[in-house]
């Protein structure tokens, strides 16, 4: 059985699916490996190591392939050609692209989507999800520290003090608890806020101080927040609006799969923060924590500099790819019975992650917002 490792085409997407040393592994499961030329150069992996691990290097590589696995979903022109049958395992956000997801359906292509993995106990091995926001919050402090123009941590010298900065993390999944942790580190005073009231003993294990707006919870399946009232949202941000006024640099890390981020930080709340201070919007690529926030662009908002996050974990490509790789070859070990390709949609992690199979949408969700009314059973 071929597994096919397709090089990534998104602009700016430098990651890559699988790494080397997690080939032999593969095989061993019985599966031979063809990638295609390239396919590591954004995560510095040259053609020749995927060589020396056992896989086949060629531009064929879809030949024969049961599946075809990547970081983005692979180009329409390219999952048009499949043949019937074949399944591919990528990231797959269907509400930014109806139209992929029904040449996939039309096609017969077998559509596994690792942002679709249930967040139990039992998947967390092969949460993309985590692993990659865990990326995204380590690199969210990284460059808040960078583009604040005065110091981190406190520096006492013979010449005086210099104060330490003031961090608000606005936001306490794993991108926002690794940005906390990061930004503790580099010797920042960090307060955390976030909807659920169990993320503040997480918040003040690592040091930082959680914010407490005496607001009701939002608790939420799968470890997400639900979705708040616009009255919730407004006492929110007029709450936390002191916070930022008060904070040298904000990073905001709120987000959930296939739904726009929520507004935590308006142009009013922004007018009030100090001169030169940094706003990290690390859910640009959803539609913002920020109003205004532009993905991939900086922008000023009032006194602040807004950065907006776009695909930020492929800004680390090398660490990322490494990550995504394990979840990869976790699902694709899930996936294989008798050393072959052959899914089991008995189990809830198979079938929580299938999008598209017999020519059918088959998550809910997906089949509601396409209007489509054929729906394969979720156990068959």
């Amino acid at each position: 059985m071929r597994i096919a490792l397709a090089k990534e085409s998104a602009p700016g997407e430098a990651r890559v699916a699988l790494v080397p040393e997690l080939i032999a592994g593969l095989s061993a499961a019985g599966y031979e490996l063809a990638v295609q030329p390239g396919a590591g150069e954004g995560a510095m992996i040259t053609d020749d190591a995927y060589r020396l691990a056992g896989a086949t290097v060629t531009e064929e590589f879809l030949a024969g392939a049961a599946l075809v696995i990547g970081v983005q979903p692979l180009p329409a022109d390219l999952a048009g050609t499949l043949p019937a049958g074949t399944a591919t395992l990528s990231f797959f956000p269907y509400v930014d692209d109806g139209d992929a997801v029904r040449i996939r359906r039309d096609a017969g292509i077998t559509t596994f989507a690792m942002d679709l993995v249930p967040r139990i106990s039992r998947a967390q091995a092969m949460d993309a999800l985590t692993s990659q926001a865990m990326v995204a919050g380590y690199r969210g402090a990284i460059v808040a520290a960078g583009m604040l123009r005065q110091f981190f941590p406190m520096s006492m010298t013979a010449a005086g003090t210099v104060p330490p900065a003031q961090v608000v993390v606005l936001g306490a999944g794993v991108a926002g608890l690794q940005a906390i942790a990061t930004a503790r580190r580099l010797g920042a005073v960090v307060k955390g806020y976030d909807v659920r009231p169990a993320a503040a003993e997480e918040i003040a294990s690592l040091g930082a101080i959680p914010i407490d707006l005496e607001l009701p919870p939002l608790d939420g399946a799968g470890g997400y927040a639900r979705e708040m009232s616009a009255e919730r949202a407004r006492q929110q941000q007029e709450k936390l609006a002191p916070y930022l006024a008060a904070a040298d640099a904000v990073i905001t890390t709120a987000a959930v799969p296939n739904r726009r981020a929520p507004v935590l930080i308006t142009k009013t709340m922004a007018a009030a923060m100090k001169p030169d201070s940094v706003i990290i919007d690390l859910a640009a690529d959803s539609g913002g924590n920020v109003e205004g926030v532009e993905a991939g662009a900086v922008t000023r908002l009032g006194p602040a500099r807004l950065w907006g996050g776009h695909n930020v974990p492929s800004q680390l490509p090398g660490p990322a790819s490494r990550l995504y790789a394990q979840n990869v070859a976790n699902v694709i070990t899930l996936l294989t019975r008798d050393s072959s390709f052959a899914p089991d949609y008995a189990d809830e992690i198979v079938a929580g992650m299938c999008l598209t199979r017999d020519g059918k949408i088959t998550h809910p969700p997906a089949a509601e917002l396409f209007e489509d009314t054929q729906v394969v059973a979720r156990n068959e």
